[in-house]
């Protein structure tokens, strides 16, 4: 029986919205390409920034985007499903990149994949985390605490999710989170089951990074961005 290939994670730091927008394209065309062996978990933060999804309405945006932008806060447009998200300081956003022929051609069940891989990684934090009916996303108590959309392209995956960490939330209060009306919005940092003590943001990394893997079938490899562009590279063990 074959060994699946591993997942390179990469954590980035923090990274303009426009930049990592490109870097996936970019890994993403080389994964069409089968320039890559191996699917990619990318690990990031970003400047203030609202993303506007195929599937924003004008009702989710109480401020004009102009007055957004006089406030600080990058808008984009872009090609992910979903309403409208909020980025910033202190949120953990990953951008999973994936060959789906090697998993399975369904994006119903990517979705709620990504959410169970969330769920998974907030319950090694002591975060009692469920699914929300008829929503895409993950709540804890009836809070929202991590926002979806994707984009598939060849059955590769770009986008992803945005878990808040210690994040501002006051910010979510610029936007309709993801078009649901009367949301309320909280944080790894908020909530009372997590587990205290520690570098709170490195713990949530390797939470969720364990439940990424657990849940996809992939043993999780880290890489850096230098060993990621190199031409024709793989993950290697203990990177």
């Amino acid at each position: 029986m074959s060994v699946p290939p591993p997942l390179g994670v990469v954590e980035l730091g923090r990274v303009p919205y426009h930049e990592a927008h490109a870097l996936q394209r970019r890994l993403a065309d080389r994964l069409i390409a089968h320039d890559l062996d191996h699917d990619l978990l990318l690990l990031l933060e970003h400047e203030r920034t609202v993303t506007l999804g195929r599937g924003t309405r004008e009702s989710s945006l109480p401020l004009a985007t102009e007055e957004l932008t006089r406030r600080g806060v990058t808008v984009a447009e872009v090609e992910r499903g979903g309403d409208v998200t909020w980025h910033g300081p202190g949120q953990l956003v990953g951008y999973p990149i994936l060959d789906l022929t090697r998993h399975r051609q369904d994006l119903h069940w990517y979705l709620r994949t990504l959410e169970e891989a969330l769920i998974n990684g907030l319950g090694r934090l002591g975060i009692p985390a469920e699914r929300n009916p008829g929503y895409t996303g993950v709540w804890t108590g009836g809070r929202k605490i991590a926002s979806i959309g994707i984009h598939v392209r060849q059955w590769v995956t770009t986008h992803g999710f945005a878990l808040n960490v210690s994040n501002d939330l006051a910010d979510f209060g610029l936007i309709i989170p993801c078009g649901i009306s009367g949301v309320t919005m909280t944080s790894v940092a908020r909530e009372p089951g997590a587990e205290p003590g520690g570098d709170l943001p490195a713990r949530v990394v390797a939470a969720v990074v364990a439940g990424f893997g657990e849940v996809f079938g992939r043993s999780p490899v880290p890489m850096t961005l230098g060993d990621l562009l190199a031409e024709g590279t793989a993950p290697r063990a203990g990177a």
